[in-house]
């Protein structure tokens, strides 16, 4: 499933806007309703720049536009002129805090992905986002993940099967055997049959059910070489993913030991906003 990134973005650039309230009180007595204006927008920490969608989506809906000087993924130094933005001085404030908040976690998130992406670099290993995303950013902070480099995971609860420690105990609990759930997954027409494995008996259980991928949860990568290895003799063509305590220390040795995907939940749900800045030129 191809995200509608356009249409998100207009979907938040409402709903930040909306937050900051039906009028700007403070513009309303400084700024004359006839005057225009220009500002620069710097990058100021540096980093991969990311969330242009949405800081235009904030902008057009403030009558304003941006001229950007600097790609979607484009890595920059710091201090860095990225973009210019224009429109009636009054609505270009408005926006101004609204497409900064965008730009800037966006912007931190690619930043974050791209060191990742660096980590293994010569390896097969793909970076994925996982779903520890903040509430009504998914998509936001997807595109940035892209943007950095990393590749798409499971989006929401409807596309794929992703069977879980709790799945696990709620499976057992009920005597329902894995291939059963499993091959009634694929009779409703789902693809992705991904699952959690914490011992090698549910290794060699997922293998034998049908699963797509294994997603080895908080093991060493010494433990990632041995189980893809059983599990790739015992399905020949299934994923391996390593997800859980991924650092940047760490993650190369998991991409060496194997895993043919990484995913970090911290790409989004810890991200470090970048330092943005506009600033009013004219």
């Amino acid at each position: 499933m191809t995200p509608d990134f356009a249409a998100d973005a207009e979907r938040l650039a409402a709903i930040a806007l909306a937050e900051d309230g039906t009028r700007d009180v403070t513009s309303d007595v400084s700024v004359a309703t006839s005057a225009r204006g220009t500002g620069r927008l710097e990058f100021r920490s540096g980093g991969v720049l990311a969330g242009r969608a949405y800081a235009d989506a904030v902008a057009k809906l403030c009558d304003c536009r941006i001229e950007w000087v600097a790609g979607e993924g484009a890595q920059v130094p710091p201090n860095t002129l990225v973009g210019n933005a224009s429109g009636p001085l009054s609505r270009l404030l408005r926006a101004e805090r609204p497409l900064l908040n965008f730009l800037q976690r966006a912007s931190g998130i690619a930043t974050a992905t791209r060191a990742y992406v660096a980590a293994v670099t010569g390896t097969t290993a793909r970076i994925l986002h996982t779903r520890k995303t903040a509430p009504g950013l998914r998509l936001l902070d997807v595109a940035a993940v892209l943007a950095g480099g990393g590749a798409l995971h499971r989006l929401d609860l409807s596309h794929t099967v992703m069977v879980k420690d709790n799945h696990w105990w709620a499976l057992a609990a009920q005597g329902k055997a894995l291939k059963v759930a499993l091959a009634e997954a694929r009779y409703r027409g789902v693809e992705g049959l991904q699952v959690e494995v914490e011992s090698e008996a549910q290794l060699r259980t997922s293998c034998e059910a049908g699963a797509t991928r294994l997603l080895l949860d908080n093991q060493s990568p010494e433990t990632v070489r041995d189980w893809a290895d059983l599990a790739r003799k015992l399905r020949p063509g299934i994923e391996i993913e390593a997800t859980g305590g991924i650092t940047l220390d760490n993650v190369r040795a998991y991409a060496v030991a194997g895993a043919d995907f990484i995913s970090v939940g911290a790409l989004t749900h810890s991200v470090k906003a970048a330092d943005m800045a506009l600033e009013i030129t004219a």
